[in-house]
């Protein structure tokens, strides 16, 4: 997960169209999402899909109007084919893990949050000093060194005792940090940071219970919407590109591209 810094900038505008209120502190993932919000709303008035007195805001959020012109210029301009039963099953093959129920995983954490004006730097030495302490000792006792490192530096609640969070099946977990614990043999402490929505975890996986894989065609459905979801992911990054490509961009940094990629 990339991490983005708070950052205040002079008025960041699209073709003219401010983003934010002078003095406003977002970050950068934040400016970026309110610029490609606004492409597409002024695309969609320019394709005759949104009424050119619909008025940008600029806290973020768009007219009701805008939200659902936009949804009707995406599916117009955005191909998105249905995935071949081929491409399904290899992509079933290919992440069994993914199609597999019933796993479970007893995790220990410590959480150093990101938070508003922290520096990430230092952040980040303090977890990756903590993570290297507590792999050094053994976790066999209750005062181990995680548990106590949990109790006075995690950001979690969890951290009162000792950075339990019990046995955990994908749904319990943020998507970004199922990934790192699910679908794998490790037991112990986690030779590597976990990086979620929430900041840098040190992790230990305290046991495990196998799941039961799944066969391709119980799944079938679900796996084609993934690869629905993907093309569409694709697409739509290709699209914003093209569109920040003909825009005139002040203030905010967004990958553009002169030639059209939308096929």
């Amino acid at each position: 997960m990339q991490i983005t810094t708070q950052i205040e900038v002079a008025v960041a505008s699209i073709n003219g169209v401010a983003l934010h209120d002078a003095g406003d502190t977002l970050t950068a993932d934040e400016l970026r999402q309110r610029a490609y919000a606004e492409l597409l709303r002024q695309t969609a008035i320019q394709k005759g899909l949104l009424d050119p007195s619909d008025q940008p805001g600029t806290d973020g959020f768009s007219s009701e109007a805008a939200s659902a012109a936009i949804e009707t210029l995406l599916e117009q301009e955005l191909l998105v084919p249905e995935p071949s039963e081929e491409a399904c099953r290899r992509h079933h093959a290919a992440n069994q893990a993914t199609y597999t129920t019933g796993e479970r995983v007893n995790v220990r954490h410590i959480l150093f949050a990101v938070t508003p004006g922290v520096d990430l730097n230092a952040l980040r030495k303090q977890a990756e000093g903590t993570l290297l302490n507590v792999r050094c000792f053994d976790s066999k006792n209750p005062e181990d060194a995680f548990s106590k490192a949990a109790s006075t530096l995690s950001n979690c609640p969890s951290g009162a005792e000792g950075g339990m969070l019990g046995w955990l099946t994908t749904a319990d977990c943020a998507p970004e940090f199922a990934k790192e614990l699910f679908g794998h043999a490790e037991v112990g402490v986690l030779p590597r940071l976990v990086h979620s929505r929430f900041g840098l975890h040190v992790v230990e996986v305290l046991g495990r219970e196998a799941g039961v894989a799944q066969p391709f065609e119980s799944v079938q459905g679900a796996v084609a919407m993934t690869l629905k979801q993907q093309t569409f992911v694709t697409a739509l990054r290709q699209y914003l590109s093209l569109l920040a490509g003909e825009a005139s961009v002040q203030g905010v940094d967004l990958e553009a591209a002169d030639t059209p990629l939308v096929q």
